[in-house]
This record gives structure tokens, C-alpha cells and sequence, in this order.
């Protein structure tokens, strides 16, 4: 059964001044989504964007929006080809137990300027 579903656009543009801003890439991701994004080289700011994407998302499939959820907590974790898979742990995963779900799923896509992520929650 489905307990949330969210989705998010992310102009890929906007990500351009995060890509070498330290401070706010350690803000708002993991340190392990960090590296993983770096690995994209020139798509790097593509990656930044869905990934964004899918935090915001996330927050929307839960209907609370980020109150008291780091967002270092909600990580994309796919390398190269692979599916993504949306990792949560601490503030985020208690947000998603409180909300009744128990699977997280997610869809990340990129045309043109706009990056976009799809959420399901899943009890």
C-alpha cells in the first residue's frame, strides 16, 4: 500500500554555483552522496539537481515537508548505470516511520535545463 508519493523539479542551471561551493554542498548532502556526485565530472551539476530533486520529493511523499529532517539524512546512492536507490537514516527515517512507511522508492530523470524525482513511500 502506498503511504506517499512526491515529486520535484530542479533546474539543473541553479546547481551550477553548489558545484563548487563546499559549505553548501556539506548543507544540504552526505558526504558519501558527495564523492558519489563528484564521480559524474562533467555531469556533476546534473547529478546535484536530481538529486535535490529527490530530497524535496521525499519530504513531499512524507506531507510534512522537512520539519525537524536534516536533509544530509535523505541520500542518493547509485553509481554509474545503476538503479538509484534512496537511502534514509537517522531524522529522515523516524520521519518515514512515523509516517507508516516502510520502503522508499525512486525515479530521477534529467532533459534539457530540469532535472525531476519521483517518491513513492510504501507501507
Amino acid at each position: 500500500m502506498i503511504a506517499g508519493i512526491g515529486v520535484d523539479a530542479v533546474k539543473i542551471s541553479r546547481m551550477e554555483k553548489w558545484a563548487n561551493n563546499p559549505v553548501l554542498l556539506e548543507r544540504f548532502f552526505d558526504k558519501r552522496e558527495i564523492n558519489i556526485i563528484r564521480e559524474r565530472g562533467k555531469n556533476m551539476t546534473r547529478s546535484l539537481a536530481s538529486h535535490f530533486a529527490a530530497k524535496e520529493a521525499f519530504g513531499k511523499a512524507l506531507g510534512t515537508g522537512f520539519t525537524g529532517i536534516k536533509l544530509r539524512d535523505i541520500m542518493v546512492l547509485n553509481r554509474n548505470n545503476e538503479k538509484p536507490l534512496l537511502h534514509v537514516e537517522g531524522s529522515a527515517l523516524e520521519a518515514m516511520k512515523i509516517c507508516g512507511a516502510s520502503k522508499v522508492h525512486v525515479s530521477l530523470t534529467h532533459d534539457g535545463n530540469m532535472a525531476m524525482a519521483f517518491v513513492v513511500l510504501e507501507v
